[in-house]
């Protein structure tokens, strides 16, 4: 090398170190294992969770990152399959180095993916499973979960019962949901919710067809026959959807009050369905294009339609509070690596989200490590503001997030066991 250039070389080496630290930070990644079904009937949760988790990476790196770090992410199909899921988790871990798992929709796939979390001390952000087993019976310290779980669903669930049994008088309850963690969750969780608001019923039916069930024929003539008052539903995605198309010819939803206050109200419904959907369903989930109508509400569902031409499943606001979560702890805690003071900085999140009304902001339940958020349950009617969507809900009832939280003593139950 000659002279001249020898010193030039030296002359860079000897800039780049004394460059300030933040410079070199800036090129470190947090790396989040997403894990999402992208096929069959799950596939548009998996596709809009991977599209509203990209949105809010590509918010948080334009302003710089996080305490001198970008977000990054791998997206793997899970296929609903809880072994497979397993087996991406852990070389998420072993091989790619991730420092968060993220995502998962179905609760099975979750619960299995948990134990991975617990195992190696990573971190797990549960995006949208729902089952309360995750928070509860079988919790664990790495595991957070940033949407309202069934629990919380269904304990919104039974005080609109409790209120609607005061003015329209009911007595027959039915319950029809997937034969799998979720499905079961929500039906034990209103019983014990109607029981502890002191509500007076009948049990007119269970049933429990599987997951991606292709006809419910022999459920809908079965439940027209047990001529139940309402009508609660556990089922979610393209599930709700094939199950009310299916009930239509049968007249079920004219001689039934359909009660779904989980995942019943997401915009797939709404958008699939057109002017086929019935008015007066009763249905909640756990974020609505059109609830709360807060500017930070409006700004996440115009930016997702900008970035995929299409309205957001609930599901996507998951993924976007799920990384904003992240961002959160990372800046509390100035590094990914460190998962125990992450954990402690996650225990403490507040954090104001598209589903937020005015006055209230979404914060961590150290507990339990399930965020507390307030529920709205609302009627469908006509609404063409959301094309393709001809019917969206309305008429809200708003629901208190502390009210909706499991008791000490339910926690305490389920642990014991």
């Amino acid at each position: 090398m000659q002279r001249n250039s020898w010193s030039v070389f030296l002359a860079v080496v000897v800039a780049l170190a004394v460059l300030p630290s933040h410079v070199w930070a800036q090129e470190k990644v947090i790396k989040i294992g997403a894990i999402y079904p992208m096929t069959g009937r799950a596939g548009l949760y998996g596709m809009d969770s991977v599209a509203a988790m990209e949105m809010a990476m590509e918010e948080i790196n334009a302003k710089g990152g996080v305490a001198g770090y970008k977000l990054d992410a791998l997206s793997t199909d899970s296929k609903v399959k809880p072994d497979y899921s397993v087996r991406i988790a852990k070389r998420y871990i072993e091989e790619d180095k991730v420092h968060f798992l993220f995502g998962v929709v179905s609760s099975g796939v979750g619960l299995a993916v948990t134990e991975v979390s617990k195992q190696y001390k990573k971190i797990f952000i549960g995006t949208d499973h729902a089952a309360t087993e995750l928070t509860v019976d079988n919790f664990q310290p790495y595991y957070f979960r940033v949407s309202n779980n069934t629990f919380q669903s269904m304990a919104a669930g039974a005080i609109y019962l409790k209120e609607l049994q005061a003015q329209k008088p009911w007595k027959r309850i039915a319950y029809i949901g997937p034969d799998y963690a979720y499905g079961h969750s929500q039906w034990n969780e209103l019983r014990y919710c109607l029981d502890r608001l002191g509500v007076q019923y009948e049990v007119a039916g269970e049933h429990w067809p599987k997951l991606a069930q292709p006809d419910y024929t022999p459920f809908i003539t079965t439940i027209m026959k047990d001529k139940p008052d309402i009508l609660v539903s556990g089922f979610w995605g393209g599930d709700t959807v094939a199950f009310i198309k299916q009930a239509i010819p049968y007249g079920l939803l004219k001689n039934v009050l359909y009660f779904h206050p989980d995942a019943g109200g997401n915009y797939e419904l709404m958008s699939s369905m057109g002017d086929e959907l019935p008015d007066g369903l009763v249905l909640s989930a756990r974020h609505h294009n059109n609830w709360p109508d807060t500017e930070l509400n409006r700004k996440f569902v115009g930016d997702f339609f900008k970035r995929t031409g299409r309205y957001p499943s609930y599901a996507a606001e998951g993924a976007y509070a799920g990384v904003y979560a992240i961002a959160y702890a990372v800046e509390k805690v100035g590094n990914p690596d460190d998962a125990d003071a992450l954990v402690k900085a996650l225990e403490g999140m507040k954090l104001k989200l598209p589903e937020d009304p005015e006055g209230f902001t979404s914060y961590m339940d150290p507990d339990t490590h399930q965020i507390v958020q307030m529920q709205a349950i609302g009627v469908t009617m006509p609404n063409a503001d959301f094309p393709p969507a001809k019917k969206m809900l309305g008429n809200w009832k708003i629901y208190k997030a502390e009210d909706l939280l499991p008791p000490k003593e339910y926690i305490e139950m389920k642990r014991k066991k």
